[in-house]
C-alpha cells in the first residue's frame, strides 16, 4: 500500500510554514544557537523555535496554560490540514484519525511539577501542570481542536519515532473506515534533556559541524513539530508525492551495531537506486554509519542532512527529514540552491541516538 501526502506542516528554529523554512534551508540558512543554563553543569547551545513562530496558534482554551511542546504541535498539525485543503466538519473528524510521536515530550512542565514535589512536598503538587507531564498531551490537546474524538494514538519512541508513527498510520488507511490520518511529531528543549544527553556523550558545547564531518564531536538539541496528513487510497490524490514503502526497522544494542541496522533498512529500500537520501546526519556516530549504507547501496544520490540546519530534534525529527525530502521531489531543489531537475525519488533514513533505527521511501506519482 502507498500513503499519498496531502499536507505538510513545519515548526522550526527557522520559523514555521513548508514554503518558509524550505526557501530559509534552500539558501543555506542554519538556525542560530542561543545558550540554555543548566545547574548541573555547563551551559549548552540549544535551537529554539522563535515566538512568531507559533503566533497564529489559535485562541483556543485548551491552548491557555499548554507547555510549547502542544503549542508547537497543534501549529503544525493545524498547517498540514490546511496545506491539504481539508476542513474537518463532525463527519469528516469522524473519519480522520490522529498519531502524535515523541521522545522527550513535556519535559519543562514535568521538571517544574516534579521540582515543586521535591522541594516542598506532596502538598506542593500543581493540579495545573500534571496534565502537561503526560505523554499524550499534545495530542490530547490537538484532538479536542479539531474535534477528533474516535482514534488517537501517541508512539514514544526513539528518533525513529516518526517514521513508525507513519507506519501506524499505514496500517489504519489500510481498512475503510478512515480518510486521513494526521501524524504529528515535536519536541520542546530544556537544560534537563541537555544534561541527559551529554552523559550520553552526544551533545557538544559548539555549533554544528558539516555532514559527515569526523571525529564526530556531538549534536545540539533544538525544538519544533512536523506534521504529514496521509490520505487514503480511495481519495483523489492531492499530492504528487506518496511514501512508497516504510521499513520498520530494528534496534541497536550497541552503538557500533548501528551501521549494520542501517544497511538493513537500505537494503530493503533500494530495490532501485534513490536520487536522494534524506539522512539524520547530526554529528554524532550516526554520521559514519550513515555515510558507509549511502556508499555501498546508493553511492551516486544525492544527500540531504537537514539537522546540520536545524539542530536535533529527536521524535519529531524523522517528520523533519521526510518534509525536506517531499519538498526536495516537489521543488527539485536541495539546501544550498542547487537545482537538481531528476528527482523522482527519495529514501528517507531515521536513525536515533538511543537504538532505534528505520526509513521509508518518497516518490513523485
Amino acid at each position: 500500500m502507498s500513503l499519498h501526502i496531502a499536507g505538510m506542516g513545519w515548526v522550526t528554529p527557522l520559523g514555521s510554514g513548508v514554503e518558509e523554512v524550505w526557501s530559509r534551508l534552500l539558501k543555506g540558512e542554519t538556525a542560530v544557537a542561543t545558550p540554555i543554563s543548566s545547574p548541573l553543569g555547563p551551559d549548552y547551545p540549544v535551537f529554539r523555535v522563535p515566538a512568531d513562530a507559533t503566533a497564529k496558534a489559535p485562541a483556543h482554551p485548551r491552548l491557555r496554560r499548554s507547555s510549547a511542546i502542544s503549542r508547537f504541535a497543534v501549529v503544525a498539525g493545524l498547517d498540514a490540514l490546511a496545506d491539504g485543503n481539508v476542513k474537518l466538519d463532525s463527519e469528516a473528524a469522524k473519519r480522520t484519525a490522529l498519531i502524535f510521536a515523541v521522545s522527550n515530550g513535556g519535559v519543562v512542565y514535568t521538571k517544574r511539577f516534579y521540582s515543586d514535589i521535591a522541594e516542598s512536598g506532596a502538598q506542593a503538587a500543581s493540579p495545573l501542570l500534571f496534565p502537561e507531564t503526560v505523554f499524550n498531551a499534545p495530542a490530547s490537546h490537538l484532538a479536542a481542536i479539531l474535534g477528533i474524538t474516535g482514534a488517537s494514538y501517541t508512539l514514544v519512541g526513539d528518533g525513529a519515532v516518526g517514521t513508525l508513527a507513519l507506519k501506524m498510520a499505514e496500517d489504519l488507511l489500510s481498512g475503510d473506515t478512515l480518510d486521513y490520518c494526521l501524524v504529528v511529531a515535536a519536541e520542546e528543549a530544556d537544560w534537563l534533556l541537555c544534561d541527559a544527553y551529554r552523559k550520553w556523550r552526544l551533545l557538544r558545547p559548539a555549533p554544528p559541524i558539516e555532514v559527515f564531518q569526523r571525529p564526530p564531536r556531538g549534536t545540539v538539541l533544538s525544538e519544533g513539530a512536523g506534521a504529514l496528513l496521509l490520505q487514503s487510497e480511495g481519495l483523489v490524490a492531492a499530492s504528487p508525492i506518496c511514501i512508497e514503502k516504510i521499513a520498520g526497522g530494528s534496534n541497536f544494542r550497541k552503538q557500533r551495531e548501528a551501521g549494520i541496522c542501517l544497511e538493513q533498512v537500505f537494503a530493503e529500500l533500494c530495490v532501485d537506486p534513490p536520487d536522494l537520501v534524506a539522512a539524520s546526519a547530526n554529528g554524532t556516530f550516526i554520521d559514519a554509519a550513515e555515510q558507509a549504507a549511502i556508499r555501498k547501496y546508493s553511492p551516486e544520490a544525492n544527500v540531504c542532512a537537514v539537522k546540520r540546519h536545524l539542530g536535533e530534534s529527536v521524535g519529531a525529527g524523522s517528520l523533519w527529514q521526510t518534509i525536506a525530502a517531499a519538498q526536495a521531489l516537489i521543488t527539485k531543489q536541495l539546501p544550498g540552491d542547487s537545482n537538481v531537475e531528476t528527482l523522482q525519488s527519495a529514501l528517507v533514513s531515521t536513525c536515533g541516538l538511543n537504538q532505534q533505527i528505520a526509513g521509508l521511501r518518497l516518490a513523485v506519482r
